[in-house]
């Protein structure tokens, strides 16, 4: 009669030494793929932070170039102007830009513009607010010291006359007044010259403006 309590006590016994042993093979099997789970992302993120270094060096390269300084020349058109061949880059940069012309008709610059609501400047600006000018579309007016009296006088008064248009020295500039606009620029004999209009009323928020209608005010001044 002492059997049957004995039997159902083994037979107990060994359903839970079984469900122990199901258990501690659950717990192994869990952390084997814990573990195989952590490797994989450990891997993923060392993966991911060697491509985020290696991108961030080969920005940080191309900005220490200047970004700008791309294949690429001008081409003259039968009025006059020139027209830059390579497209030209829009990124914010805060170093110094190596500019493949003078003055520079695009390519990266500073993230903040020159105001360009017919702002005339007597001293030079950094090209690099003054491009950010000109992808929103603003005619830069430049001259250098051999330009007349008379005509950066005429000049200025015609800039603050026009919106979306800035004017400044640039003394190593090849001509002695010259216009530019993104990826466009020519050179004017003087401020009666008839092309300053045409170059101004073509380009002035014209179809080459990266930014149509993007802000000249409530930027840089001097």
């Amino acid at each position: 009669m002492g059997s049957a309590p004995d039997s159902s006590s083994a037979s107990r016994k060994a359903r839970v030494a079984e469900m122990r042993r199901a258990e501690r093979a659950r717990d192994r099997r869990n952390r084997t793929i814990a573990i195989v789970a952590g490797a994989a992302v450990v891997v993923a993120l060392v993966g991911a932070g060697a491509w985020a270094i290696s991108r961030e060096s080969g920005d940080s390269g191309a900005e220490a170039q200047g970004g700008s300084k791309s294949a690429g020349h001008f081409t003259t058109g039968e009025d006059g102007v020139k027209t830059w061949s390579a497209k030209l880059t829009q990124n914010h940069v805060a170093k110094t830009v190596d500019y493949p012309m003078t003055p520079p008709v695009g390519g990266d610059h500073n993230q903040v513009w020159m105001n360009c609501n017919g702002d005339v400047y007597t001293k030079a600006i950094a090209n690099e607010n003054a491009v950010h000018s000109l992808e929103h579309g603003a005619v830069w007016v430049t001259y250098n010291s051999k330009a007349s009296e008379a005509d950066v006088k005429a000049l200025a008064e015609k800039v603050k006359a026009t919106p979306y248009t800035l004017m400044s020295p640039v003394e190593d500039q090849k001509d002695l007044i010259m216009l530019s606009a993104w990826g466009k620029q020519r050179t004017v004999t003087g401020a009666s010259d008839p092309n300053l209009d045409k170059f101004l009323e073509t380009y002035v928020q014209g179809e080459q403006t990266p930014e149509p209608g993007a802000a000249c005010t409530g930027g840089l001044s001097q």
